[in-house]
């Protein structure tokens, strides 16, 4: 027994943990996989919401150092973005706080639907930047504004927030699709943590499974990361779009 799961409970949500953490690397919505497998163990829905939240957190810091390479040179768009995405995630906090997920979940198929188109558009966005009418990486207007709202979405539902800020940045900068995936590890990682500490103090967390749940994602980011950014641009986007349209298929029949 380890608290009050049996070990095959604990091996299993390591392992849902450990793929949560690849897959939110890659592209995002592990949490699909996670918040199942906890409430499937026997965790309340909602503690298991705060607990996978939290134990996430690791695998997001994993997959931004196995993207650290990406990142350089980028300091500049993340330090303009950050901000923005914590202040939506304290929106998020707040909303969550005082209005159930389900006030929220009506919009949700609308967003990843969205999202999925934009990561399909990329690819013309690309080439309009390198004719020069995109603008300049992260100093969009609008695009800090839309960040913002995608860390609202991620503190307070949280479901395919990877997909959207792909979809976002993509759109919305000059960056190629790697470069994009790095980014966007960083922000959901922001958002996710500051959900996570508000969780750890007002929240029922079930602390062995949040454990449990960060060592699978801490293992599973980095290795994620490295088999993302080996991926070509073509392979990233397939999956980037499966998993999208995965995530909605799963919304829509929730």
């Amino acid at each position: 027994m380890i608290g009050d799961l049996t070990l095959l409970q604990a091996l299993t949500v390591v392992l849902a943990g450990f793929a949560a953490g690849a897959l939110n690397a890659v592209v995002g919505s592990g949490s699909l996989i996670t918040f199942p497998t906890l409430v499937a163990v026997g965790v309340p829905p909602l503690s298991a919401n705060v607990s996978n939240t939290i134990g996430l957190v690791p695998g997001a810091v994993a997959s931004v150092y196995g993207y650290r390479h990406e990142l350089s040179g980028l300091g500049g768009v993340v330090r303009r973005l950050v901000p923005a995405t914590v202040a939506g995630a304290v929106v998020g906090v707040v909303l969550l706080l005082a209005f159930p997920e389900s006030a929220f979940e009506a919009v949700v198929p609308v967003l990843v639907g969205l999202a999925v188109l934009l990561v399909l558009l990329q690819p013309w966005v690309a080439r309009r930047a390198r004719a020069g009418a995109a603008p300049p990486s992260g100093h969009a207007g609008w695009l800090w504004a839309a960040v913002g709202l995608t860390g609202v979405y991620g503190a307070y539902f949280g479901a395919a927030q990877g997909v959207l800020l792909i979809g976002v940045l993509g759109l919305g900068t000059s960056l190629r699709l790697q470069q994009v995936n790095a980014v966007k590890n960083v922000l959901a990682g922001g958002a996710n943590l500051v959900a996570a500490i508000a969780f750890a103090v007002v929240a029922p967390v079930v602390w062995v499974a949040a454990g449990l749940v960060a060592i699978g994602s801490t293992l599973g980011g980095w290795l994620g990361a490295r088999i993302a950014r080996r991926l070509p641009v073509a392979v990233l986007r397939g999956v980037v779009v499966t998993v999208g349209l995965l995530a909605l298929v799963l919304l829509l029949l929730d």
